[in-house]
């Protein structure tokens, strides 16, 4: 156990790193990038925060993480009672201390980022997980007494597991319904392994199961049962709806049905669910990246971890095609930082308008234009536009689009009372989530849109309080 330095020492201690693994390595397997901290850095870097009075590091959490707490915690070697901590507001640190844009929310509101560099909340976050892991001891927090009320959770990416943890806690019996045969959602087929193994979602998940919350695979609800039928006949007494954005978007230009036009939902899929990544083990239909070029159209994380995974896969060239300029980019700076170590190459103001074809039908070249950048709009990004004579074209073997996804339709499908935007996400109230169903409440990126893990989680924790309030009055 340590005692917090005095003020004017923390602060010429310099954050903490992250070890990482070697680029020239890690492009051929899909191990872990990031290493974690050891726990002498740790403890160094706890001792750097500040124990602002009102942390603003809170205040950034889309979850509300008791961050103050957790890192003093930390400083006084109690790692578990940390992990309790988090797990209040937080049922997945591993996940979100590996994955969460830290750098935009908690530690973009630290006071120290204003003449230093901010406290490194997400390597402690992921400190704090990998150390229970490690040690097989796991912090939990107290649970409620029972409720006997049950309420069923249809998906369990971020937002369902963050509100079936919360409803857990408050003494609820929460059962989260997965159409596939893995519980995770995004985080089991979208996420790469060197960025977020599976292991660790499946042990977080097993977690989740000590603090009472109930898992069923393989059920599509909309077609295996609808929500009537879990409402009137399986006996529950609420329903939230997690079903997120998972339908893909394509460039609409000629050639994506060609062979070889992946959208970047399949391509993740094939990659981390059907374990394309580890073929000695598992025979994945996917098409054959070794010695080609791959590019991938967008600028997103998505967008990172399929031009990330395909230079794993083999690829002779991984390119990045994004419309816009590289200051524009909506990935992560460290995702991009780690695919250009990786030897990713990037072709940006580019915007592809066709894809051509061989006389069997598959993708051998890419027809792009140049673009350039224009006046700031009202949300003051700058409007992009075509150069006049501009186009060329490249020869390609593998494109994927990353350009974003729609709303999951299955569900509003066979519950009509839902109400719907034009795009077909669900309305829900912004506070409660509450829809237009009576018990039926709606959140994540099935209502907002795609969107971050941690914006997801937090739209799952205000469903929980908002299923909470109406299974405990009865009002809707």
């Amino acid at each position: 156990m340590a005692d917090k330095l005095p003020t004017k020492e923390r602060i010429k201690i310099p954050r903490a790193a992250m070890p990482e693994q070697r680029a020239d390595l890690r492009i051929a397997n899909f191990r872990e990038v990031n290493l974690g901290l050891e726990t002498a850095a740790a403890e160094r870097e706890a001792q750097r925060c500040l124990s602002c009075a009102t942390p603003a590091c809170v205040q950034g959490c889309p979850v509300g993480v008791k961050i103050k707490q957790f890192v003093d915690e930390v400083v006084a070697g109690e790692y578990l009672k940390a992990a309790a901590t988090i797990r209040e507001d937080n049922v997945l640190p591993a996940v979100t201390g590996r994955v969460c844009p830290q750098e935009n929310q908690c530690e973009g509101a630290c006071v120290m980022g204003k003449r230093m560099t901010s406290l490194a909340i997400g390597h402690l976050e992921r400190f704090v997980a990998d150390y229970e892991r490690q040690t097989g001891q796991i912090g939990l927090p107290q649970r409620a007494a029972s409720t006997g009320k049950k309420v069923a959770i249809i998906g369990s990416g971020p937002a369902g597991l963050s509100c079936a943890g919360d409803l857990a806690l408050r003494g609820h019996d929460p059962t989260v319904f997965e159409a596939l045969h893995e519980i995770g959602g995004v985080l089991i087929y979208g996420i790469p392994e060197f960025r977020l193994p599976k292991q660790i979602v499946r042990q977080e998940v097993d977690n989740m199961r000590l603090m009472g919350v109930k898992f069923v695979t393989n059920c599509v609800v909309g077609r295996t049962v609808t929500i009537d039928e879990l409402m009137n006949e399986e006996g529950f007494d609420a329903v939230f709806i997690a079903t997120g954005a998972g339908l893909p978007r394509f460039l609409n230009v000629p050639g994506e049905h060609l062979a070889g036009v992946y959208s970047a939902n399949e391509y993740l899929t094939r990659v981390n669910l059907m374990r394309a990544y580890d073929a000695d083990s598992h025979d994945s239909p996917i098409y054959d990246c070794r010695d080609r070029t791959v590019v991938v159209v967008g600028g997103g994380n998505t967008a990172m971890d399929s031009v990330r995974s395909a230079k794993r896969l083999g690829a002779k060239r991984a390119i990045i095609v994004y419309r816009r300029g590289p200051e524009q980019m909506p990935a992560r700076a460290e995702e991009v930082h780690h695919a250009r170590d990786e030897g990713i190459e990037f072709m940006t103001l580019t915007n592809p308008i066709e894809f051509l074809g061989d006389e069997q039908g598959r993708l051998r070249a890419m027809r792009c234009v140049k673009m350039e950048l224009g006046e700031p709009d009202d949300s003051g990004r700058q409007s992009v536009s075509e150069i006049s004579d501009s186009a060329f074209e490249m020869p390609i073997d593998v494109a994927i689009i990353a350009v974003g996804t729609g709303a999951n339709p299955l569900v509003q499908s066979t519950t009509p009372e839902l109400q719907t935007n034009t795009h077909g996400y669900i309305f829900a109230d912004e506070q409660s989530l509450r829809t237009s169903k009576q018990g039926v409440f709606a959140g994540g990126d099935i209502v907002s849109g795609a969107a971050t893990v941690i914006l997801a989680m937090g739209a799952g924790r205000r469903a929980a309080a908002g299923i909470h309030d109406y299974l405990q009055s009865g009002n809707w």
